[in-house]
């Protein structure tokens, strides 16, 4: 899957014929791509804005077809992002290729609402294939079609599937290679005549200014009041305004109101249709279990119970079952470093790029690929039963008073394991001010690459002062820091910088059913794949330069130097110049591992870094951070986790220490502040810890991050993100500290 913003537009010479996939949400319409697609999609971007698509390439009838998987919607008002995005690929906007077939996807359970989508994709005259989904539940619930009338009625090929069985797709090639051959289109409305005239009055009062506008265009505009359409003109916006107020006009006089007259006109269509169409509902059309399900899943109390439970669940099996796997990549990444360092022995510039840069950069990239790939299976599992949609329903109640909705529930969620997936499922949200706020939200969601932080802390400071019970309570709380700053941000965000007016919670509920595994599988490989080539290329590039700053200038005399104080105080521990040069002779004695890591901690000292770390650390002072501790938070840029190698390395213990590692506990609970009015005294309290933790809490969750959000938003809403997160965060650190050491009495 491609991580480039890839236009969707191509030259028409030497292109695959395009389809393009239209539907509202839950009508199984991701099920039919995947069916069609398999492996062979990819996510491109839309040319100018943030919002992507899912290409992919399938083959009927000895043709290669290039499909594209138009966001979910309702209507095509083109007054949200996806709205936008499905209009200008519908009319070619901007030198887009318009489809040469539109595949309509309709939910069989619900053919009426759907069908409105489709009477409106009509007016585009495009060559159409209408495809009823979910077959076997509406035969359950009682409904059957004349498919054959109803193709008839509406003047496309209408089909049957059941998509997460894969039962019809075959049948779909076809139909889809047939009406590339022999296109037709979608019978129109019988529009009165009050509705046509006004649409040949915009059409008209445009024309004479200069600018161009189909019919269908012109009914988007006056039906839409909001429509992204007349934003293309390039007039001004008084004189289209004042054109569409005429326009409205004439179909106020016939007696209807513009505002609601396409869906009258529509659903009267539509009413006509279904009733020659349907040929059974003997049983009834209610939801039935559904129902009785959600009196429990939705209840106020039970429900949240049982949300709690089920999310408890799915991060117990994301950090239980991704350890095993993390660890055997870990290993593997040494084992390929223990492998590459000898071959490079006599470079060791080239040796320590290739080592400690490359392979080690790309190793803190996939090492979070299993928690990535559990987060987005069980992701995929909740969305494909129908319970993503309850949950989001449930959550609505916590995000309303911030201005945020239910739906902003599930990037939040992803955001825990890695705020890159999270920031990307944020694109599906329909308002633009809450999508920008969701993804300036998600890195304050605790994410994985923070845990070996915590757990280095609690269980070096907090556990043996309060007790094991005590540390869970607070690896606990860690989580729930991000979120209790985050929603008051967003209150902030929301009321104050965007004003953003309160919107209703609209949310369909689809029915209960078995997940189709198929689909799992290919969104958490998607999910998995993309988190490589979009975060893993930007993490490798920050640990590359972040290894750069760490390394040089590398004086030789700081070797030099080190080595002589080494053997000076192994003399003065009574080892004489003959035992010093025997074990130093030896690579696998501990003096000669001592003096490496002494070292390595110096030139880490004396690097770019180093010095910019001892330069700032009288920011970080008032937070209880000595040198050592500023220049880990800032070699930790590129991810987060990469503090405890620095700072095994500060405290001559290697990179290789973990947040398990009893030295590296121990060094750090015996070092003490070397100068200033608290020398003598442990740089390391539990206040310390605290700030520490709660620094990495708030800011920025890494490189990758910032990266993602400049591409989802823009780099203006990125840097300022970045440099608030890391303002609040000192400012908390310090708060904690100073109040904590206050109340410690230290």
């Amino acid at each position: 899957m491609t991580a480039v913003a890839e236009g969707i537009a191509k030259p028409r010479s030497a292109r695959h014929p395009l389809v393009a996939l239209l539907g509202n949400p839950n009508t199984g319409k991701s099920t039919i791509f995947n069916r069609l697609t398999g492996l062979r999609q990819r996510i491109a971007n839309y040319p100018g804005i943030t919002i992507e698509a899912r290409k992919g390439n399938f083959h009927a009838e000895g043709t290669t077809f290039e499909m594209l998987d138009l966001p979910g919607t309702y209507s095509l008002s083109a007054t949200s992002p996806d709205e936008r995005v499905v209009i200008d690929v519908l009319t070619g906007h901007g030198g887009r290729q318009r489809p040469d077939v539109v595949v309509c996807i309709l939910d069989a359970t619900n053919l009426k609402r759907n069908l409105f989508l489709a009477s409106q994709l009509a007016e585009f005259n495009l060559p159409a294939v209408l495809v009823l989904n979910q077959w076997d539940v509406a035969k359950k619930r009682g409904l059957d079609f004349d498919t054959a009338a109803l193709e008839q009625e509406l003047g496309v090929p209408v089909l049957v599937t059941v998509g997460t069985k894969g039962e019809g797709i075959d049948s779909l090639r076809k139909a889809i290679a047939s009406a590339l051959g022999s296109p037709r289109r979608m019978r129109r409305i019988v529009w009165r005549e009050e509705v046509k005239s006004a649409a040949e009055t915009l059409q008209s009062a445009v024309r004479e200014s200069g600018g161009q506008l189909d019919f269908a265009e012109a009914h988007r505009m006056i039906f839409d009041c909001n429509s992204a359409i007349k934003e293309r003109l390039g007039m001004p916006e008084e004189r289209i305004d004042a054109f569409i107020v005429e326009a409205r006009q004439t179909i106020r006089h016939s007696g209807l109101n513009p505002s609601a007259a396409e869906a009258v006109l529509h659903y009267e269509h539509m009413d006509a249709i279904l009733q020659r169409v349907l040929l059974d509902s003997t049983r009834s059309l209610s939801r039935g279990g559904d129902d009785s399900i959600d009196a429990l899943l939705v209840h106020r109390v039970w429900g949240s119970l049982i949300f709690l439970g089920v999310m408890w669940v799915v991060f117990q099996s994301v950090y239980a079952w991704a350890g095993p796997f993390m660890d055997g990549i870990e290993a593997v990444s040494g084992w390929v470093q223990e492998m590459v360092a000898p071959q490079l022995e006599g470079m060791p510039v080239l040796q320590s790029l290739i080592v400690d840069g490359v392979i080690a950069g790309a190793g803190g990239v996939i090492v979070f690929l299993p928690q990535i790939f559990l987060l987005f299976f069980f992701i995929a599992l909740l969305e494909g039963s129908g319970y993503m949609s309850r949950a989001a329903f449930l959550m609505d109640k916590l995000f309303g008073w911030c201005g945020l909705n239910g739906k902003s529930f599930v990037p939040l969620l992803s955001s825990y394991a890695c705020a890159i997936p999270g920031v990307m499922a944020a694109r599906s949200l329909e308002d633009p001010k809450a999508r920008l706020t969701t993804i300036l939200m998600a890195p304050f969601m605790s994410c994985s690459a923070r845990l070996p932080v915590y757990v280095l802390l609690i269980g070096a400071f907090v556990e043996p002062v309060y007790g094991a019970v005590a540390a869970g309570w607070a690896l606990f709380a860690m989580h729930l820091v991000g979120l209790a700053v985050a929603l008051p941000l967003a209150w902030i965000m929301n009321r104050l910088i965007l004003k953003t007016r309160p919107l209703p919670f609209i949310l369909e509920m689809p029915s209960y059913k078995i997940p189709d595994m198929r689909n799992v599988l290919l969104k958490m490989w998607e999910g998995g794949r993309e988190f490589i080539l979009r975060a893993g290329t930007v993490i490798l590039a920050f640990s590359i330069i972040i290894w750069a700053l760490l390394y040089f200038p590398r004086s030789p005399h700081v070797a030099e130097r080190v080595t002589a104080e080494f053997v000076a105080e192994k003399v003065a521990g009574g080892m004489s110049l003959k035992q010093i040069e025997d074990s130093l002779a030896d690579p696998e004695s501990v003096e000669a591992a001592s003096l490496d890591h002494a070292v390595e901690g110096t030139y880490l000292e004396t690097s770019y870094l180093g010095v910019f770390g001892k330069f700032v650390q009288p920011v970080f002072e008032p937070a209880g951070f000595d040198w050592k501790i500023t220049v880990g938070v800032l070699s930790s840029f590129p991810a987060r986790e990469v503090i405890i190698a620095t700072l095994g390395i500060i405290y001559h213990l290697g990179p290789e220490v973990d947040a398990e590692s009893g030295g590296l506990r121990e060094r750090m609970a015996a070092e003490t502040w070397h100068s200033g009015p608290r020398a003598g005294q442990p740089v390391f309290t539990v206040p310390v810890a605290f700030a520490i933790m709660v620094f990495f809490a708030l800011c920025m969750q890494c490189a990758a991050t910032l990266a993602v959000i400049g591409k989802q938003v823009g780099w203006r809403w990125a840097v300022a993100s970045f440099v608030g997160m890391t303002l609040l965060a000192w400012i908390a650190a310090v708060v904690v500290y100073q109040v904590g050491t206050a109340l410690a009495g230290v």
